[in-house]
């Protein structure tokens, strides 16, 4: 069966019946149906006192990955299958992810909501429409971007300079033409015409602020503090200055509270918040993670793509920001992805080939260089495939343990919480060591390039980094205007440890080309865009749209 199948016919509980095992009521909830519900506003500020003030919190722990290939990692996969597997043990756990975007449901990748016998569902819900976050999300940014419009058409009394305006529009789908266009057009009634951008929802900076507020009151100050351009003076405007920010926040007073949805194996799973790991910061919710911390003994969290990304903005923006201290990291890897990054083509992934999983395990160990250096301790966990030989598994199992660091066979995609009930242990063991010692990798006092240079040479494995002009120059403009002690997130290629997405393997001594930077004063950080990447992506050749269909009772097939 595929994995929609396998979620289609699971029977699932209805929301308020998962929540009793958490000790919650169907009167702590907004119920979207009987299967996804939101937490309350009074009951989400519980969450936060308990853990923030009260100091009474679970184990958090993440998952992430080695550097991504089309051949698969099922980081989504690991996490819920981890989770259902320390329930097995009889561990009282909750989950916290992200939730999927549009773009890459209709675009690369389909759907995200785990597979085979680790999944969160309703999953044609989560993958779509869910409870209207993102949707809400995405009128919030445009509605800013409105409002910049129409100051200048109606006298512009801030004296703001279209040329210098920052804000840029965005719709949750793949859309390269959409990319740079051109508004205003038309007659002296239609707008003041200026080059225009959409940015996919996932990275505006909407999502990175809903991610990163914990009350309506943070939610308002950081809309405040978003800077949307100059005035001709070059002094930078805020959009505070536009007397809106209620207005922005009225749209996004739900958005802002956490979903919370089940496995099949009924686990509480929260999910909310979705910026990519590759062009945003990667992390689901502060909300989402505070309350699964309030209501599990271990929290099981996940950050996109590998952790040369999500894994380094989880520590370095997320956690720092929030003061999370994470007892133990997952680094999922697969046999087959090893060996792509070992130099074998998708088509002859099925061969056992332990040379070039060898050469392979060069990728795999640069990600537990990267964890450690965070002082988190971390356990591998080998996603199987069917095609895995006995032998690739002992090999890469051996290469873990003359690394320092245990590898788990996990079969969560086939077996549900039984196949990882030795993960689950193993892991739980490392969360009640005591043994990480979580730090971030930089001091916010150095300077803006410092902390870029910093994450090229210790997370990337630069040699040096090259800076464009332009770039260096608005760093210091950003230095100037007192955001000097801001985090970066970087964004770059998810399909290299390097900028450059042909380098597979373990890319050492290059040049890591910075091309522009960006500031997200409302987040909270400085973008800086390395190599070719954009924030709004393109579809593929085959979108998986292709795939997708509906029928007359309303079942959703192709999703993935």
């Amino acid at each position: 069966m595929t994995d929609i199948e396998i979620a289609q016919k699971n029977q699932m509980l209805p929301i308020k019946n998962i929540v009793e095992q958490l000790g919650m009521t169907e009167d702590d909830l907004d119920l979207y149906g009987k299967y996804k519900a939101k937490i309350s506003m009074p009951q989400l500020r519980k969450f936060q006192e308990k853990v923030l003030n009260e100091k009474k919190s679970g184990k958090l722990i993440l998952v992430t990955a080695i550097t991504p290939t089309p051949a698969g990692e099922g980081k989504s996969t690991v996490s819920i299958g981890l989770a259902d597997g320390m329930k097995k043990i009889g561990k009282k756990v909750v989950i916290a992810l992200r939730e999927p975007s549009l773009g890459p449901c209709f675009g690369v990748k389909g759907g995200a909501c785990g597979g085979g016998y680790a999944q969160i569902v309703p999953m044609e819900d989560i993958n779509l429409h869910f409870t209207g976050d993102i949707h809400a999300i995405s009128i919030a940014n445009n509605l800013i971007a409105a409002l910049i419009d129409n100051h200048i058409q109606q006298g512009n009394e801030l004296g703001i300079d279209p040329r210098t305006i920052t804000w840029k529009r965005c719709v949750d789908l793949n859309d390269r033409s959409l990319r740079n266009i051109t508004i205003g057009l038309g007659s002296r009634i239609d707008g003041v015409p200026r080059q225009d951008h959409f940015v996919i929802s996932v990275a505006s900076e909407i999502m990175a602020i809903i991610c990163l507020s914990k009350s309506i009151t943070e939610l308002k100050e950081k809309i405040s503090n978003i800077i949307i351009g100059q005035n001709y003076n070059k002094e930078n405007i805020k959009f505070g200055q536009l007397n809106c920010t209620g207005a922005i926040a009225s749209l996004l007073k739900d958005a802002i509270r956490p979903n919370i949805v089940q496995t099949l194996e009924k686990t509480p799973a929260f999910v909310h918040g979705g910026p990519f790991a590759n062009i945003a910061h990667g992390c689901n919710s502060i909300n989402a993670t505070l309350s699964a911390l309030a209501l599990g003994d271990y929290v099981v969290t996940e950050a996109g793509f590998a952790a040369d990304l999500g894994a380094e903005k989880f520590f370095d923006i997320k956690c720092r920001m929030n003061n999370l201290n994470p007892s133990a990291c997952v680094i999922v890897a697969t046999i087959r992805a090893l060996k792509m990054h070992g130099g074998v083509a998708k088509a002859d992934l099925s061969n056992e080939n332990s040379e070039a999983l060898e050469k392979g395990f060069e990728n795999l160990k640069v990600h537990i260089e990267n964890i450690r250096k965070f002082g988190v301790e971390a356990v591998v966990a080998v996603n199987k495939f069917i095609t895995d030989s006995d032998k690739e598994i002992s090999l890469l199992q051996k290469l873990c343990t003359e690394y320092g660091v245990n590898a788990v066979l996990c079969e969560g995609w086939e077996k549900g919480g039984e196949g990882t009930k030795e993960l689950a242990k193993v892991v739980c063991e490392i969360a009640d060591s005591g043994k990480s010692n979580f730090k971030p990798l930089y001091d916010l006092n150095q300077s803006l390039s410092s902390k870029i240079e910093i994450l090229a040479k210790e997370i990337y494995r630069a040699d040096h980094v090259e800076f464009e002009s332009s770039a260096l120059k608005k760093l210091k403009s950003f230095e100037d205007a007192g955001f000097g002690n801001l985090p970066i997130c970087m964004a770059k290629t998810q399909n290299s440890i390097s900028h450059d997405k042909t380098a597979i393997g373990a890319p050492s001594g290059y040049v890591f080309p910075i091309r522009d930077v960006q500031l997200y004063s409302g987040a909270g950080f400085v973008v800086a865009f390395a190599g070719e990447i954009v924030p709004m992506p393109g579809l593929p050749k085959k979108p998986a749209a292709v795939d997708i269909d509906v029928d007359d009772d309303g079942i959703i097939s192709g999703l993935f």
